[in-house]
């Protein structure tokens, strides 16, 4: 049986990369190419539901897939903790699943997942990320992912230290984690992990060089799990054993968080 994948911002740079790896793979088949201008009822007839658009209308897409009773992968950046809380209850009420893929690559998925486990090692950690001028949101969802992580891994210890958080040019805090985002030609992709403590540093750097090479197996990975996936999953490392002691969950926000007119704005917001 062939499944019938709709994917919106396909004519985007990843979404791209998603229709040329759907495309590719037994058992797939692209049924819709959608713009992030395009009308959600374009998505009707599909099983799976692929969301590569923008920060701002990437939540209209999940809930529009929720709605239809369609499972839903996620590779749009801008999802914080805070904003997967707006869409749970309405996951677990459907009794669908949706996938939240921050990034496709392996090996940032498993440079997050080793700091998370130096993390309570070392009481000073901050995120230096990188991307192309033409990336329209920060930080990135991959740095997002990285701070929660890292939090998560901290709970016995407590926050980490971060002094001066007042000042911007500290950069902004996520999950206590100060995090800073460069947009500038000539990058693809980096993320420097840089994590500090009495006379030593370690830090995890993450290149992406060739975004088709570097995607192409987290993609194939997490379309056939997001097909059978109930509930909210978040992170390709869910899907993989990494051999590593894993840090608890992130801790659900207490409530969800009033994005107000623009959605996306609380992953996107630079604290004073």
């Amino acid at each position: 049986m062939t499944t019938r994948v709709a994917i919106v911002g396909g004519t985007g740079k990843l979404g791209g990369i998603i229709r040329d790896v759907v495309e590719s793979e037994d058992g797939f088949d692209v049924s819709a190419v959608l713009s992030s201008r395009s009308q959600l009822a374009d998505l009707d007839g599909a099983d799976l539901v692929v969301d590569a658009s923008t920060p701002a209308v990437s939540i209209d897409i999940v809930r529009a897939a929720i709605e239809r009773g369609v499972n839903v992968l996620v590779g749009t950046s801008g999802w914080s903790a805070e904003r997967i809380a707006l869409v749970r209850p309405l996951v677990e009420a459907a009794g669908t699943g949706a996938v939240f893929i921050p990034n496709f690559s392996l090996g940032s998925v498993i440079g997050s997942a080793i700091a998370a486990v130096a993390a309570p090692f070392f009481p000073s950690v901050e995120i230096v990320e990188a991307h192309r001028e033409t990336k329209i949101d920060s930080p990135s969802g991959t740095a997002v992912r990285t701070a929660e992580l890292i939090a998560a891994a901290r709970t016995e210890v407590g926050p980490v230290e971060s002094p001066h958080v007042d000042q911007r040019a500290r950069g902004q805090q996520v999950a206590s984690i100060p995090v800073h985002s460069l947009r500038r030609p000539g990058v693809v992709a980096r993320q420097e992990t840089i994590l500090s403590g009495p006379g030593e540093s370690l830090t995890v750097v993450h290149d992406t060089i060739e975004p088709a090479l570097a995607y192409g197996p987290g993609i194939r990975l997490a379309l056939a799990a997001a097909l059978d996936a109930k509930g909210v999953i978040v992170g390709l490392d869910s899907f993989l054993d990494l051999g590593l002691r894993r840090p608890g969950p992130a801790a659900p926000a207490s409530r969800p968080v009033d994005e107000g007119d623009v959605p996306g704005q609380v992953a996107r917001v630079t604290s004073a």
